[in-house]
């Protein structure tokens, strides 16, 4: 999708398509250029480190991939990853929309869609996507929860397309931890940010499904101790509120 396809786009309710509101527009143009400056004036303050597991050196150059990660490392994870042309699936929402405005700008491609409205839809897009041999990214507990709790699509993608799923986790010493279902963190500047990323996993034809999805979960767990213990020593990542 491109950037005028977005900047178009309208918001899906109750099955149906509603355009935005001049208001809705204004809020939108706004937030999305808010968003988007915000990452481009902190991000190059954070002192980055990677961590790269056997078989994920120097991620993202594997073709196709799917790279998963926790909903509230958004904010580092866009910065770090940006301008790889990576496929992200976002809702049919309007946090969904100035979501896909601010990633566009920074060098992402936004795959309308959702985990629970227009699923099937959106994973036979994200299917083509890894056929044509692209990147594609899912924030797997969004985009409203439960927070830490994994959603099957990569694991459906992996199996039919052969790609394999790196999980990822993106930790900041210090950040500002917000009042939202996922606790987003939002790096200080100049603070250390930390990301881990797990050797691959395989999801083979016949693979049992749940057996799939709990090694994800595992590994999407692992990623987030192990980024927050290398940057704060322990097992949690130190943030503040103030």
């Amino acid at each position: 999708m491109g950037k005028n396809q977005a900047e178009d786009a309208s918001l899906y309710q109750n099955g149906k398509t509603t355009p935005f509101s001049l208001k809705e527009k204004l809020a939108l143009w706004a937030i999305s250029w808010l968003g988007y400056l915000a990452i481009r004036l902190l991000g190059p303050t954070l002192r980055v480190s990677i961590t790269y597991e056997p078989g994920s050196e120097n991620e993202p150059i594997t073709r196709p991939a799917i790279y998963c990660f926790w909903h509230r490392c958004v904010f580092p994870a866009v910065y770090l990853f940006r301008n790889h042309d990576i496929r992200v699936l976002t809702s049919r929402s309007y946090d969904g929309e100035y979501i896909a405005r601010i990633i566009e700008r920074l060098g992402y491609r936004a795959i309308r869609g959702s985990s629970s409205r227009g699923a099937v839809q959106s994973l036979r897009e994200l299917r083509r996507e890894l056929e044509g041999g692209e990147f594609v990214a899912f924030t797997i507990d969004g985009p409203r929860g439960p927070r830490y709790v994994a959603k099957p699509g990569p694991i459906h993608l992996a199996r039919v397309t052969g790609a394999p799923i790196f999980s990822f986790y993106v930790a900041p010493e210090k950040a500002w931890v917000l009042n939202s279902w996922d606790a987003f963190l939002i790096p200080k500047p100049f603070s250390r940010v930390h990301c881990h990323i797990r050797s691959p996993i395989k999801v083979p034809v016949g693979s049992d499904h749940q057996q799939s999805l709990a090694r994800m979960q595992f590994e999407l767990e692992e990623a987030k101790r192990l980024a927050e213990a290398a940057v704060s020593g322990a097992s949690g990542v130190t943030t503040s509120n103030g």
